[in-house]
């Protein structure tokens, strides 16, 4: 990897009380932060079809959609009706979903069928489906986007409260990002449906914001605390870092990439520096300081490497950048103060990475499509734990949740719920 400035770096490492508190919820995509980091501990390490699963459930469809948890509730989405893995069906039966189930058996609690804004895209790649974007919660209610079709707010209770339109533009690859909440807001990336970033009142749907411009965004925006008691809203599109003020919708300041690609793994930060990765060849990672204001790259912008995933967001720990590449199965572990590539070797050959990769209990989580979790200690040293095989011969594109001392595991025919009480 290669420095584009000498900048000094803030030291990385979390340490107690990066996460505010001991949080049981896993409220959004890649949990309470966004980062793919979890403060619990005790989690499995190994398990199998019939080895530690506490449960299995089949939701109504599938979807691409990662579960939240909120207290007692598991939430995630799914469709029905419409393109099907295996089964074409007819447009006008296209279905959206939003289901509940209880974390402790993982019993129903409620669903709600919705109505999409048709038409829809006709075929999308790979079968992503038509529920692809986490739910968020604010502990009260629940936000769920379905790209053209809109967001949806919901009490925990399953009762629809309102629906909002952020734009009706399609995608073969469908739609991807998954909202955020800032203060009163629920902020979505609507890239594909607006070309825009949209902030809604969480409590009534009205538009509050919206910042323009936001082209091939695949990634989930990340808040990233700025200093002196500021917060950015920091999102990818092809070969800029953007960030913005999620309480008005301002720019604030842009980084050149260097990356000849659009963007879908979602940025990391630890105290001040912010990590993405993204690409297929060339520059494929970088560091950038927040903070800024206008141009940033000469600036700010601490080093750029040749090492990334395109799909998978990386996680940060302890001095050190984690993640797996996406097409490649090698996993890579890369000093985040210089980008020094530490160590990559290959965990699946063939293998293909769409989930993100969860920290928790010093462990690092990898989960492949085909349904196998790697397993592997949060340190500089390649060390493989564990390899666990569900051996369900469905997709697993969603990435891995935390639910009190259990990991939830979603693929595109069922959720499991894996670990003891």
């Amino acid at each position: 990897m290669r420095r584009s400035v000498a900048v000094g770096v803030v030291a990385v490492g979390l340490v107690p009380g990066f996460l505010a508190a001991q949080q049981a919820d896993w409220p959004q995509f890649r949990g309470p932060t966004g980062m793919g980091v979890s403060t619990a501990q005790g989690l499995p390490v190994k398990w199998g079809p019939n080895e530690n699963l506490a449960w299995k459930v089949a939701p109504p469809g599938p979807g691409t959609s990662s579960p939240i948890v909120v207290g007692d509730k598991i939430i995630l989405t799914c469709y029905t009706g419409f393109n099907v893995p295996g089964q074409r069906g007819r447009m006008e039966d296209l279905r959206l979903h939003v289901v509940c189930y209880r974390s402790s058996d993982g019993s129903q609690l409620w669903s709600q069928e919705l109505k999409p804004k048709l038409p829809e895209q006709d075929r999308i790649r790979e079968e992503h489906g038509y529920a692809s974007s986490t739910p968020v919660s604010d502990g009260q209610r629940i936000y769920a986007f379905f790209g053209k079709s809109g967001v949806f707010a919901f009490d925990l209770a399953g009762k629809p409260l309102w629906h909002a339109d952020v734009g009706g533009g399609l995608n073969g690859w469908g739609s991807a990002a998954s909202p955020v909440i800032f203060g009163e807001l629920v902020i979505v990336n609507a890239s594909v449906e607006s070309e825009s970033l949209v902030a809604l009142n969480r409590k009534t749907g009205a538009e509050v914001w919206r910042a323009r411009g936001i082209q091939e965004a695949w990634n989930t925006p990340v808040l990233v605390p700025a200093g002196k008691g500021k917060t950015e809203l920091v999102v990818a599109i092809p070969r800029q870092l953007l960030a913005f003020d999620p309480a008005t919708g301002k720019r604030l300041w842009s980084c050149d990439t260097d990356i000849g690609w659009y963007m879908v793994p979602s940025v990391v930060a630890h105290q001040g520096t912010i990590w993405a990765i993204g690409g297929r060849s060339g520059v494929a990672a970088l560091a950038v300081r927040a903070g800024g204001m206008g141009d940033v790259t000469q600036s700010h912008r601490l080093w750029t490497g040749r090492h990334g995933s395109n799909v998978s967001s990386p996680v940060v720990y302890d001095g050190h950048l984690f993640w797996v590449n996406d097409n490649l199965g090698v996993a890579h572990c890369a000093k985040a103060e210089t980008g020094e590539l530490v160590y990559a070797e290959r965990l699946d050959r063939g293998g293909q990475f769409y989930a993100s990769a969860l920290l928790a209990d010093g462990k690092l989580y990898y989960v492949s499509r085909s349904g196998k979790t790697f397993v592997l200690p949060a340190k500089p040293q390649f060390q493989l734990l564990a390899v666990n095989d569900l051996q369900d011969g469905s997709t697993f594109n969603a990435s891995p949740a935390v639910a009190g001392r259990r990991l939830l595991l979603r693929s595109n025919r069922f959720l499991y719920c894996i670990g003891g009480h």
